[in-house]
């Protein structure tokens, strides 16, 4: 209905610009709103104050001649000039049913827009495979899978792609300690660098390497710390970690790569179960190694800005000069030894990205990257690509409470709580939901004990719990023996008459702009609070009114509203990633 709204100011403005001879470029943002009070109507325009500095005239005077343009429809019943000069629209009564008929008809598909033929990549979660992702990454995953999902519903084709690091230093630093450990295992005795991976799972991949590959891996411990410095304190534990993994690469030759990727494998193997576990799958994993392979995208992004005047070479190294875009620093792409650095790689990575033709690319990094915007933005706009074409959203970081305290850091998974620990302690529905009902850029404080309870408090199950109570219902009504259809239902909304029930069909009717809002935004949060108050609704519903009476008319029209809340309920929890149960 509100649609339908500016579809009639559309065409009275139309009519006024012929009439009147308004200018043809006359841009109106037409902007209609639910009212909050019904005594101003159902919806309301500011059109008229919107115009009413171009067109040089009192806002009243051009809201009147709005109204008097406006097209006949028995779907308002009523229009009234407030105030400075709003547009009350009064609509008809029997129109608010039209959102149930919507309902039935579409089902699943209900508040998802058209096609747009446009598309978008999220590239979401990218942790480096060094590790288990922990719950700060399932943050980041919770919120990218739902703004991609919503996406997708509003209309875009959208691409999710994971960003494997699987390659630089610390990919080096992750295969010389599952070296390391591997040589612990073959008997040799060692004293762990403090710079290494140190979780139990790196001695366990040491382990398996073993039992993989015998002791073809083997050199001495003397060997492998040969001219190597001192770790921390005494010495510098950078310098020691790179000098072990010089002779990993030395003694080793062309088996550092077995090492390497037992490393890599094994974890990204981890991240791939641990994410699809948690209900995120991706259309594509980018790997980084991938850019300086044939042809070397990373020298081609680095030639490309060089073309263009924006490299300059300073002492031997290549410098990228993004201060004339706004950076507080040029960056180097290129040092004097002639490797590339992490930048010249993400710059590589977001040129391929638009290459491959995406109308919008959508960063969803950790908070710890806000400084990071500014200087790839630079870097587009220095290769030709429009910086409005790639958004960047930020996720703050998680704090995980059992009531009033705080979680202490796991020492299993070495120096963090992982995602899986998370999960299998409060469930893949409560992860979901309670990462993704605060906005992204606040940082959240995660209740462990509020996630698993039954009771109202917890927002999740007190939406899955109206979505479970509907199915009771209709199985309650089976046990009578009698039967329902939504036929029925829709042939007796007028029966509907209520202000609970009048009320409920106004917020059916938002899901569709909700929804659109909350992907046009990348918000989820407040499509989940949307859910919360629907099933708030809902509930107050059902406990002042009685589902089953015996009015059959009253009955199935009731019947036909508690089925709509559910199917909405179901299809808004489904782009969150939680399931909608019908028992609980």
């Amino acid at each position: 209905m509100k649609e339908k709204v500016a579809a009639h100011i559309h065409q009275a403005l139309q009519t006024l610009r012929s009439a009147h001879a308004w200018p043809e470029d006359l841009v109106a943002n037409i902007q209609v709103e639910h009212t909050r009070d019904k005594a101003h109507g159902d919806f309301a325009s500011n059109i008229a104050m919107t115009l009413a500095k171009p067109l040089k005239s009192n806002p009243r005077a051009i809201a009147q001649l709005i109204v008097d343009a406006l097209p006949e429809t028995s779907d308002i019943v009523k229009v009234d000039i407030a105030g400075p000069g709003f547009i009350n629209f009064f609509v008809d009564e029997a129109s608010n049913y039209q959102v149930l008929h919507d309902i039935f008809a579409q089902g699943e598909q209900f508040g998802r827009h058209a096609s747009r033929n446009k598309s978008m990549q999220v590239e979401f979660v990218s942790a480096n495979p060094t590790g288990p992702l922990h719950v700060g990454h399932g943050r980041g995953a919770a919120y990218g899978a739902s703004v991609a999902n919503m996406l997708e519903a509003a209309g875009y084709d959208v691409c999710r792609e994971y960003y494997v690091n699987d390659a630089g230093r610390q990919m080096d630093i992750l295969g010389t300690s599952v070296w390391l450990r591997y040589l612990q295992a073959c008997g040799e005795t060692i004293t762990f660098p403090s710079n290494g991976y140190q979780g139990d799972y790196i001695a366990d991949y040491g382990r398996e390497l073993l039992a993989e590959h015998g002791e073809i891996l083997r050199h001495s411990a003397a060997e492998a710390f040969a001219d190597v410095c001192a770790d921390a304190p005494e010495g510098d534990k950078e310098k020691h970690i790179d000098g072990l993994i010089n002779r990993a690469k030395i003694l080793l030759g062309d088996n550092y790569q077995i090492t390497f990727n037992k490393g890599l494998d094994a974890i990204l193997g981890d991240i791939r179960s641990d994410l699809a576990e948690f209900g995120i799958e991706y259309q594509q994993w980018f790997s980084e190694r991938s850019l300086t392979q044939n042809p070397d995208q990373v020298s081609r992004a680095i030639a490309k800005l060089q073309d263009n005047g924006f490299i300059e070479e300073r002492d031997g190294a290549l410098w990228f000069m993004s201060t004339r875009f706004g950076d507080d620093k040029d960056r180097v792409v290129k040092r004097d030894n002639g490797q590339t650095t992490y930048f010249a790689s993400d710059i590589a990575y977001h040129l391929n990205k638009f290459e491959r033709g995406f109308d919008t690319v959508v960063n969803i990094w950790g908070a710890d990257h806000h400084g990071y915007i500014c200087r790839v933005k630079a870097a587009l706009e220095a290769m030709g690509i429009d910086p409005e074409k790639l958004v960047v959203r930020l996720v703050q970081f998680v704090s995980l409470y059992r009531g009033d305290q705080q979680v202490q850091m796991s020492t299993r998974s070495g120096s963090f709580v992982t995602l899986r620990e998370l999960r299998e302690d409060v469930g893949n529905d409560a992860a979901r939901f309670f990462y993704i009902m605060r906005k992204a850029d606040q940082a959240t404080d995660f209740d462990l004990e509020l996630a698993k309870s039954e009771t109202k408090d917890n927002p999740v199950y007190y939406i899955q719990y109206a979505h479970a109570r509907v199915a009771s219902i209709l199985r309650k009504l089976a046990e009578q023996g009698e039967t329902w259809t939504p036929a029925a239902g829709l042939a007796n909304l007028a029966k509907l008459d209520n202000e609970a029930e009048k009320d409920l069909l106004v917020k059916l009717s938002r899901y569709p702009e909700t929804l659109a809002s909350a992907a046009e935004h990348f918000e989820p949060h407040s499509l989940a609070h949307y859910l919360r108050e629907l099933a708030g609704d809902f509930h107050t519903y059902y406990n002042a009114h009685k589902m089953l009476g015996e009015d059959v008319a009253v009955r199935d029209a009731r019947l036909a509203l508690a089925c709509a809340v559910q199917q909405v309920l179901r299809n808004g929890l489904s782009l969150l990633g939680v399931s909608a149960p019908e028992e609980m």
